[in-house]
């Protein structure tokens, strides 16, 4: 980590310019080689391929996302209104169910058995810390009871236990790939539209020799982004960016609150950051005049709800009739029932 240096100071743009990332870069000089980067730009190939893949299904073959908001949560409330129009716009479907949070656990096993529906998703946080009978707390609980047929956003056990174990397919003929948690993977994705991956590694291993730091106060997302970023096998995850030395080149920033703001002066010149909060966790206008080389991306929603139509697409591949499949617990995988009988166990 470069030692601290003195920010110099900054002209900030009036209100009516800050919304616009035109009117906020003529408020300050890029330093050489800094450059910010859209959500849009790289969410531009993967909306083209959702595109064409569902103007390839017939109005009624469409996957329906169904999603579960029993929290008053106006970021929820817009991140559902935004969902909706995308997917509006790229023809699938997706239905908002507003449910009090007593009667959120039946509305989700309706969902689970309802064979219209595709994918699930709920809006977190419901009960916060609430404990729960069956151990933890009663969101994980709530993650958990998602079908792994229909767990759009890739957080049940069962595809944790994937992801960490490194099992990319469902089934023993991989045919059925799992799908990943949406955040994380949209990070990914950012990263390889960066070049961060070297592709001279082998596939699983192309951060080997790179660092990257993840500074994030939630479990799920926070172990979730340790394992995806070199495959379980590169990434150096630290909660303070300061105790990773100074060949840090990656640093994904995820604190939910506004008051947490990183020092520009901790980042690595030439280094990726990636904020996937809701609020920005550092002054972009001091990292992009300051820090020569990096590029930042503040808003990643659009690359996340890309990913979510990416994996509501695939469940619909993998689980179209996810009644003739069932769980082979000796196999580790999903495998068809024979004549509308269980798999036989291996030996």
């Amino acid at each position: 980590v470069d030692a601290p240096v003195q920010l110099p100071p900054l002209t900030r743009p009036v209100a009516k310019a800050a919304s616009g990332p035109a009117a906020m870069a003529a408020s300050y000089e890029l330093a050489p080689g800094a450059r910010k980067v859209t959500a849009d730009e790289v969410a531009k190939p993967f909306i083209e391929e959702i595109k064409a893949a569902t103007a390839k299904l017939a109005e009624d073959d469409r996957p329906k996302l169904v999603g579960l908001l029993a929290n008053s949560d106006p970021a929820a409330q817009k991140y559902a209104d935004w969902t909706g129009r995308t997917f509006q716009r790229d023809g699938l479907k997706f239905e908002l169910r507003q449910v009090d949070p007593d009667d959120l656990e039946k509305a989700l096993e309706e969902a689970n058995s309802d064979n219209s529906v595709h994918g699930i998703m709920i809006y977190y946080p419901v009960f916060g810390d609430r404990p729960c009978f069956h151990g933890g707390n009663y969101d994980d609980s709530l993650r958990d009871s998602v079908s792994l047929c229909k767990d759009v956003e890739g957080l049940c056990h069962f595809y944790r236990r994937t992801l960490y174990r490194n099992q990319r397919y469902l089934d023993a003929q991989q045919a059925r790939k799992c799908v990943l948690p949406c955040t994380p993977l949209a990070v990914v994705k950012i990263l390889e539209h960066l070049g961060a991956y070297d592709a001279q590694h082998p596939e699983g291993n192309r951060l080997a020799g790179k660092f990257a730091t993840v500074v994030n106060r939630s479990e799920v997302v926070q172990l979730d982004l340790h394992i995806r970023p070199g495959e379980g096998r590169a990434a150096a995850p630290g909660r303070d960016h300061r105790e990773s030395g100074p060949q840090v080149r990656i640093v994904i920033l995820g604190v939910p609150s506004d008051k947490y703001k990183m020092d520009p002066a901790w980042i690595k010149e030439g280094a990726i950051v990636v904020n996937v909060a809701s609020s920005k966790n550092i002054d972009e206008a001091a990292l992009l005049s300051t820090r020569p080389g990096v590029r930042f991306i503040g808003v990643v929603g659009k690359v996340t709800i890309a990913m979510l139509e990416r994996n509501l697409l695939r469940l619909h591949g993998n689980f179209n009739g996810c009644e003739k499949l069932m769980w082979n617990s000796a196999l580790g995988t999903v495998a068809p029932m024979s004549d509308g009988q269980p798999p036989a166990r291996s030996s």
